[in-house]
């Protein structure tokens, strides 16, 4: 991210979690509700663990806005952990008498082990408590802030669950055949109506069944799901080197969530089964509708750019791997097998997942614009904005 960045610090079970932002524009209203409606999002979803009862996530804002409006200065985030407390001793910054007992019974799947041997840590609290997806949430205020600056600019951003386990929803209820002037708004309605973020009530019920089901097994699901911006300009990111292709931007921030695994954009994989007559979407004009495609199995991305169409974004999370039942791993200690170390989980986080995603992809985008329509203030942008060609035929 070249215009706008932001750096997260804090551990899951530590005091606090925080964040800096830099390169937001001046004049953007904006306050603590913005963010406290994202965070609450985050905490839905049937599947959640324990942790969630416990935190009722807020962000304050420490710095970087006065009388509701940004400053271009850079915004300062805290999120208090509401199980701190429980955790003074653990988790203490300055030395204690009697430390906690180390762990060192890695769990398979996440970045225990690893991050032991990497940073030389023989007590893998030193590693899980910052690699929890906990970080998270700072993320998701974080987000917030980009979504309310693409906002003023008419973009939009949207998710949903498509498959949990076997259960899935409809091939036709995908964002990819939706166009930009469909109802967004309405089916984002019956999403978050949904405990599963999923607008199907027959495929949701299944989710959540299955979520059920692997809870009384002691084991975890992960799922699929789908990401759109709707609004975006043409011109977003570039063809002309590998690092400023907005896709390549996109799937990036996209695996930097726990638990990502794949990244599609638009058909997706799908796109190496077909011939390309039905893969690339043709180019019509009318006087009435201007430019417009037959369709939108590129996700609103040719070439690395923006091409006016919704961007479409897939994505696959892996089931989370601390299970009630835990599996087989080894102490570190001794070398002698054991069972993996089990610490307070979900059963299924992926519609939380959907909600950090929408905050990645809300970032990333929100760089982009940044960085193609310049300026230090809201005031500025929205005259390069106003200046941006809508046609060839305005060049």
């Amino acid at each position: 991210m070249k215009r706008l960045r932001f750096l997260t610090a804090g551990e899951s079970h530590g005091q606090a979690l925080s964040a800096v932002v830099e390169g937001v524009p001046a004049g953007l209203e904006l306050s603590e509700e913005d963010l406290l409606a994202e965070l609450r999002r985050r905490q839905r979803g049937h599947g959640r663990g324990g942790r969630m009862k416990i935190e009722q996530d807020r962000a304050r804002i420490l710095s970087g806005v006065r009388y509701g409006l940004t400053l271009g200065s850079p915004i300062a985030l805290l999120l208090e952990n509401r199980d701190w407390p429980n955790w003074t001793e653990k988790m203490s910054v300055t030395p204690v008498d009697r430390p906690a007992e180390k762990l060192q019974m890695p769990r398979p799947g996440h970045a225990d082990y690893s991050g032991m041997i990497k940073y030389r840590h023989d007590d893998l609290r030193n590693v899980l408590e910052r690699s929890s997806a906990r970080e998270t949430a700072m993320r998701v205020a974080v987000g917030a802030i980009a979504r309310k600056l693409l906002k003023r600019f008419s973009v939009s951003i949207y998710g949903q669950i498509v498959r949990i386990g076997s259960a899935a929803s409809p091939a036709t209820a995908s964002f990819v055949q939706m166009a930009r002037d469909a109802d967004w708004d309405a089916l984002q309605a019956r999403i978050e109506d949904s405990p599963v973020a999923c607008p199907d009530q027959d495929a949701a019920a299944e989710m959540m069944a299955q979520i059920d089901a692997a809870a009384v097994a002691g084991d975890t699901l992960g799922g699929r799901f789908e990401i759109a911006a709707v609004g975006a300009p043409v011109g977003l990111g570039s063809h002309v080197h590998w690092d400023r292709k907005l896709d390549g931007l996109i799937a990036g921030a996209m695996v930097s969530i726990p638990a990502i695994k794949a990244v599609e954009i638009g058909l997706g994989i799908d796109v190496s089964g077909r011939p390309g007559s039905r893969v690339h979407d043709e180019i019509f004009f009318d006087t009435e509708r201007g430019y417009y495609r037959g369709g939108n199995h590129a996700g609103g991305i040719e070439g690395g750019i923006s091409n006016g169409q919704p961007i479409v974004v897939r994505l696959a999370m892996k089931p989370l791997p601390t299970l009630a039942k835990p599996l087989r791993s080894v102490d570190t200690a001794t070398g002698e097998p054991r069972e993996a170390f089990r610490e307070r989980a979900d059963v299924c986080a992926a519609p939380a997942a959907v909600v950090i995603a929408e905050a990645m992809l809300a970032l990333v985008l929100a760089d982009a614009l940044c960085e193609k329509l310049g300026g230090d203030s809201i005031d500025e942008m929205e005259r390069h904005f106003r200046d941006l060609p809508r046609a060839p035929m305005e060049w």
